[in-house]
């Protein structure tokens, strides 16, 4: 499993440019859920899937979803809104 910083440099290695205030938004969502760092890269996966880009009004509503129904695990999350028809991804 990443760290959230590591996943952050992989996205940038992959050619997503987040901004300083994405990026600072990201680490807000962290802090205001305590999600694990699994639950954080999942949630802006999907939010990049589903957005084309960083969303953070999504990524923070997604984020709070994922942490009410107890999603614990990338695999969980991806099942999850799978299963829910969240997201068409």
């Amino acid at each position: 499993m990443q760290t959230l910083e590591e996943y952050l440099h992989y996205l940038q290695g992959k050619g997503f440019q987040l901004h300083e205030d994405a990026i600072g938004f990201i680490y807000f969502g962290k802090n205001y859920t305590n999600a694990s760092d699994e639950i954080i890269n999942a949630a802006v996966e999907l939010t990049l899937k589903a957005q084309k880009c960083f969303d953070g009004s999504f990524y923070i509503s997604l984020l709070e979803t994922l942490m009410a129904n107890k999603v614990q695990t990338r695999k969980e999350a991806l099942r999850f809104v799978k299963e829910t028809d969240l997201l068409a991804i």
